[in-house]
This record gives C-alpha cells, sequence and structure tokens, in this order.
C-alpha cells in the first residue's frame, strides 16, 4: 500500500535533488593549482561533498577547522565555488520525472538545505527549479540549521503545511535527524552521498530508498 498523499514534500539539495560533487570538487581542486599541487580525482573527493568546504577541505589539504589557515582557505574555496556553480552539477537521475509526478497531482514540494542562500538560490536558478519549489531554505535562513528541526518547520509555515502531513527526503544522517525531530515522515535516499553518518539502515528513517522512481511508488504516483 502506497503511503498517504502528503501535504508537502521537503528534499535536501546537495546529495538529494542535485549531483553537485562535480563542482565543489572542481573548486578544491582550483586551490590546489593555485597552491601547485597536482589534482585529485572526483571519485575521491565525492564522499566529501556533504560536509561542504569543511569536507573539502579536508580531503584536499588535510586541513581541518583548527588550521589556523582554515578562514582563508574557506573563503578561497567558496569564492572558487560562487564563480562556477553549476557548470558539471545536473539532477539526479529520475528527480525530474518525480518532480513532474508530484506537481501533476498538485502535491507542493520544496528545498530545504545547509548550503547557505548566496549558493542555494544561484543554483537553483541555474537548474530551473527556483520557481517551481514552493519554499526554499537555505542554511543561514534560521538561527540554526540541521539536524535542529528549525529550517523544516520554517518550511512548513511558509507553505501552511502540517509537519504530520510533510515528508522530508535527505542523504545524511542529519537530514533524518531533523525530519524525526520535525514530526515528519522521513526518507533517506542511499544514491546520495550519505556523509559520515555511518550506516544509512541504521538512521531511524521511515523509508531507504535506492532510486527517486521509489519515492514516487511510496506516494502512489506514475512517473
Amino acid at each position: 500500500m502506497p503511503e498517504a498523499r502528503p501535504g508537502l514534500v521537503l528534499f535536501d539539495l546537495d546529495g538529494t535533488l542535485a549531483d553537485t560533487a562535480p563542482d565543489l570538487g572542481a573548486a578544491a581542486n582550483r586551490l590546489r593549482i593555485e597552491d601547485g599541487l597536482p589534482l585529485i580525482d572526483d571519485e575521491t573527493l565525492r564522499p566529501y561533498t556533504s560536509q561542504g568546504a569543511r569536507g573539502l577541505l579536508f580531503a584536499a589539504y588535510g586541513m581541518t577547522a583548527e588550521d589556523p589557515r582554515f578562514e582563508r582557505y574557506r573563503a578561497r574555496f567558496l569564492t572558487h565555488y560562487a564563480a562556477a556553480i553549476c557548470r558539471r552539477t545536473q539532477l539526479f537521475d529520475g528527480i525530474a520525472d518525480l518532480l513532474a509526478a508530484l506537481e501533476a497531482v498538485a502535491i507542493p514540494w520544496g528545498v530545504v538545505t545547509n548550503k547557505h542562500a548566496r549558493f542555494t538560490l544561484p543554483l537553483l536558478e541555474a537548474l530551473q527549479l527556483d520557481q517551481r519549489a514552493v519554499c526554499i531554505v537555505s542554511g543561514d535562513t534560521t538561527q540554526r540549521p540541521k539536524p535542529a528541526p528549525d529550517p523544516l518547520l520554517f518550511a512548513c509555515t511558509q507553505v501552511g503545511a502540517l509537519p504530520a502531513a510533510t515528508w522530508y527526503v535527505g542523504d545524511d544522517l542529519r537530514d533524518i535527524l531533523a525530519g524525526k525531530a520535525a514530526g515528519m515522515g522521513t526518507i533517506a535516499v542511499r544514491y546520495g552521498y550519505l556523509g559520515d553518518g555511518g550506516n544509512p539502515v541504521e538512521w531511524g528513517a521511515d523509508h531507504l530508498v535506492d532510486h527517486p522512481d521509489e519515492i514516487a511508488t511510496l506516494f502512489g504516483l506514475a512517473c
């Protein structure tokens, strides 16, 4: 039996809606080029993508947030990323069909991400999703980002949706923790980056899927 029709479906961005790893990794490699270092291949950098600048600086330099160079390198990294935010980024296979299926039956969907608005909004515009999402909540929209429930609850307030009738879809333990704390249904996607939260089977999500088509099936939608 499919789940009850949701009142709202919210998606994480990096690793859930869009594969942003190629452009984030490229920003890290541009730093290495400036420093006269060899490039690192995409697949080595990819697992660190969900940790943002912190993860990619660790992958590229072994640098932690306690390193005195960290803030300077973080600023350089973000400048490079902002300048080329959607050159190789694309929606994951099946996402375009899933979003179209939700829209076909008037189920609203939105984005809740820990990515700051200065990156979220241009990226969604480049992906031509900014006018389709009923809400866009970034990492600096509320005082506390995920895993706090604040940004998810803020999204519900914006749309006028009940958290109990809302589903949150994400690829990181923080996403599932935030969704559960907000009283929402949660879906973990194994096709994403998965972060450093261990085995997603142990995250406690209501559902664990390997492809966006499975989300459509959960809601009884045709893709």
